[in-house]
């Protein structure tokens, strides 16, 4: 069986062995003086051990100061012998950033987890299928979570090959809900300057021009930097309309300067 019930909870487990220098995330099972045993989370029946050099920097007196039974971990395998069921891990190779983005990504995967429950329900897809299909959608996207994404971004129809046209459906309704589409940012400087005794005010009025600029989900922030430059910050969903606003806001504000007696430049500032 590839599913874990804690609960009666759906987790899917992978099968295989995990690479060479992935990061996993896991289970203390066993703490003992040369070392701990850890039940990796997303591998079926895949159990590894950290030796207890591997579990801290420097010289360890007493293990149980570090890792106790049932604490989570995250490591890094560094090595595995599949004919002899070995993995050998490590704690300390693995960063903090690391470390965060993998309980991330652990915490996402468990929700999708959720997300195709509820989705096998609607769509009355039997749990022993719907764990063969989380299987496929596993080998396909990497991650059940992933799929959710692609059937959010790209629409339910790219998983009826594997899920079928009613779990897709329900699936990409979920995922609709659940998942927003990432935001990218776009960013520039105006540098602009009036010697008008309400120069400032001046200014301020051309710069006010970038929030006439009407566009659904394109958010404006405007920032002092320090005189004469003024920092735009324009996000929303793709780099196309993101440019194209950009720069239609500084054509607009370069414009107004200039009709309101003073100078400026514009600056496009890498991402």
């Amino acid at each position: 069986m590839s599913e874990e019930k804690r609960e009666d909870k759906l987790v899917i487990k992978r099968q295989g062995f995990p690479s060479k220098g992935e990061i996993v995330i896991g289970t203390v099972t066993r703490v003992l003086d040369f070392g701990a045993f850890v039940s990796l989370d997303e591998y079926e029946n895949k159990e590894g051990m950290v030796h207890i050099s591997e579990v801290a920097p420097g010289w360890i007196k007493d293990i149980r100061d570090y890792v106790k039974k049932g604490q989570k971990v995250v490591c890094k395998v560094l090595d595995i012998n599949p004919k002899r069921g070995h993995i050998d891990l490590s704690i300390k190779d693995v960063n903090e950033r690391q470390r965060k983005e993998k309980i991330q990504q652990w915490k996402g995967e468990m929700r999708a987890f959720k997300w195709l429950e509820i989705a096998g329900q609607q769509a009355g897809t039997e749990r022993d299928q719907l764990i063969e299909i989380g299987r496929k959608l596993i080998k396909e996207y990497d991650s059940i979570y992933a799929a959710f994404e692609e059937a959010a971004y790209e629409g339910y129809e790219v998983l009826i090959p594997i899920t079928g046209e009613e779990l897709a459906k329900a699936i990409g309704e979920i995922a609709r809900e659940n998942i927003k589409p990432p935001r990218v940012k776009v960013r520039g400087y105006f540098i602009l300057k009036s010697t008008a005794p309400d120069g400032i005010e001046r200014i301020k009025k051309a710069l006010s021009e970038v929030y006439k600029i009407k566009k659904d989900d394109v958010d404006f922030e405007i920032e002092y930097i320090g005189a004469p430059r003024y920092r735009i910050v324009l996000e929303c969903e793709d780099y196309k309309t993101a440019e194209k606003t950009l720069k239609t806001a500084a054509d607009k504000v370069l414009k107004a300067i200039k009709k309101l007696g003073g100078e400026g430049e514009f600056v496009r500032e890498a991402a």
